[in-house]
């Protein structure tokens, strides 16, 4: 993936069939440095109609891990080895949008924080996820 933030047909032919598209994650920007997307409430809640803690978990790492797969460049993979998440308050309804941001772009690891927020623009979830940069195998 280039330096662009406008995310590559390329990259998003790549998640069909994926848990990104069964969740309903829209990706609207994409590079090395920050990746920004979408996901509905509907359909990612728990029984008691929140959003899952697990869906805010899923759209920090797929952020990070394109941000990540960005910065490893051709030939090379992205893969979690570390994810954690703090919840702060949950959404009944809407869209929520993450912002994966680098913290760290080395050589074999890149860590990222995420932050998810609600469509008021208030904190649900804060996160970090480190991906070990690997090559890739055909």
């Amino acid at each position: 993936m280039s330096d662009t933030t406008t995310p590559s047909p390329a990259l998003l032919s790549t998640f069909t069939g994926t848990l990104i598209e069964r969740m309903g994650i829209v990706v609207t920007e994409a590079s090395a440095q920050r990746t920004v997307a979408t996901m509905p409430v509907a359909g990612n809640t728990q029984p008691y109609g929140l959003l899952h803690g697990g869906a805010s978990a899923v759209l920090a790492e797929t952020l990070g891990s394109i941000s990540a797969m960005a910065h490893a460049g051709e030939g090379r993979a992205a893969v979690g080895i570390e994810l954690n998440a703090t919840h702060h308050r949950s959404a009944r309804s809407g869209l929520v949008t993450g912002t994966a941001t680098a913290l760290h772009l080395g050589r074999t690891l890149a860590t990222y924080q995420v932050v998810v927020e609600d469509d008021g623009g208030r904190l649900v979830c804060t996160a970090r996820l480190t991906c070990m940069l690997i090559d890739a195998r055909p």
